[in-house]
């Protein structure tokens, strides 16, 4: 790797002030439902986006006062210190956090806020190592502000942080337009099939539209014996991550050959979460399966046995069934199909399927359906490719870009 003698390396106690956070007392309603807003790491969990504004709760002035908080000022980066250690935004405008921060003010004369927001994405791993505690790690204010970080010239960390932002900014935008793609897909489907709804459609059960359900395998996690063939296996997880983007955890297990043929996805085929369900979150989050999605993997998929498949008749069928689903678990039907006395929740998925029975369209009718909303879910999985295209791209040249390895014309 080059040497990078214009890179220097600072302390982060030289380029910036680091601010803890605190919390207003909960039992006095004067510190609450103001209009500052105050975050913790909580607001951050699954946050992809650079900028935050505010999260879930917000505090008032007496609030600001009475507590240890402070109010820090637009374009400071806000790093998580525990639980977990490591998240990362910047400030949209004036907020507050609570004591899970150590939050940067930077001196911009030395340094730009979007490459310490990189800088730290890149060095996650290195910032959890450095936490220390015994019910959970964390790092202290005195630990943040000992950390070396060797910085390029300001103009450099901006070019720098343009090349990855600008990346970024193109993920964001492919992330909203499917966000809108998918909310006008189950718009249509309540006004289709909820809302203006024949009087004549008679009541049936799923059994109108699928053939058959089939249970999961969770294989192994290594070869053993039989256990050769390697795929990716679906969880509830990974359902839940389908629905709202590109799953990337989603494990690499082992199955046998034999069985992987009577398990393996079919086009339109779907499936759907049957345990794992808890007091707030129940089970029945699905997803479907077609050659788009196969392409977002680069192995054969299965599914755990905390899924089930459902088997179509016809695949035209399948965004119909599909959103049909997401609607009744958006309503928490599935909350009153679920058993298990405490605990895990698991889904009579039998009721559900062959028992319940729902107002139901004709076959002209879902097949209409079909043709409507079959190019929008032709443009969120073109989407996803892209989007999975360019995270790959802007996760290889980050640690790069980090290092001086690639250095950027300006």
């Amino acid at each position: 790797m080059m040497e990078n003698k214009e890179w220097k390396e600072s302390k982060i106690k030289e380029i910036a002030e680091v601010i803890g956070g605190g919390t207003p007392r909960t039992d006095n309603s004067d510190f609450w439902n103001g209009d500052i807003p105050w975050i913790t790491p909580r607001d951050l969990t699954g946050y992809s986006k650079m900028y935050i504004s505010k999260g879930e709760r917000m505090i008032t002035n007496e609030g600001l006062k009475g507590s240890s908080t402070r109010l820090l000022p637009k374009g400071t980066v806000l790093l998580t210190s525990r639980a977990p250690i490591g998240y990362v935004a910047i400030a949209e405008n004036e907020i507050c956090t609570n004591q899970g921060f150590k939050s940067l003010v930077l001196n911009e004369e030395l340094t730009y806020n979007k490459f310490i927001y990189y800088w730290i994405k890149n060095n996650v791993e290195y910032l959890q190592s450095i936490g220390t505690g015994t019910t959970f790690a964390e790092i202290s204010g005195n630990v943040v502000k000992e950390i070396d970080i060797k910085l390029p010239p300001l103009p450099e960390q901006k070019a720098i942080a343009s090349v990855l932002s600008s990346l970024d900014d193109k993920i964001d935008l492919l992330q909203q337009q499917n966000q809108t793609l998918e909310a006008l897909a189950e718009t249509l489907f309540r006004q289709w099939f909820i809302e203006e709804a024949k009087e004549d459609w008679e009541e049936d059960a799923f059994t109108l539209w699928i053939s058959e359900t089939t249970g999961g395998d969770w294989g192994k996690e290594t070869v053993q014996g039989e256990y050769t063939k390697e795929v990716y296996c679906i969880r509830g997880t990974d359902v839940a991550d389908l629905q709202n983007g590109i799953p990337t955890k989603t494990p690499l297990r082992f199955v046998k050959e034999k069985k992987f043929k009577t398990i393996e996805p079919k086009e339109g085929d779907i499936i759907i979460e049957i345990s794992g369900g808890t007091e707030n979150q129940s089970t029945g989050r699905a997803y479907y399966i077609n050659d788009d999605i196969r392409k977002l993997f680069n192995r054969d998929l299965v599914f755990s046995n905390f899924c089930r498949l459902i088997r179509v008749k016809d695949p035209r069928y399948s965004f119909f069934i599909y959103l049909f689903i997401k609607y009744l678990y958006d309503q928490d039907e599935f909350f009153n199909l679920e058993n298990g006395s405490s605990g895990i929740k698991n889904l009579d998925y039998k009721a559900f399927l062959f028992e319940n029975k729902y107002k139901m369209p004709s076959e002209e009718f879902v097949l209409s359906f079909d043709t409507l909303v079959s190019p929008y879910y032709k443009k969120i999985n073109q989407n996803k490719l892209q989007i999975q295209t360019l995270t790959k791209l802007r996760d290889t040249l980050l640690p790069k870009l980090m290092s001086g390895e690639v250095r950027v014309k300006m």
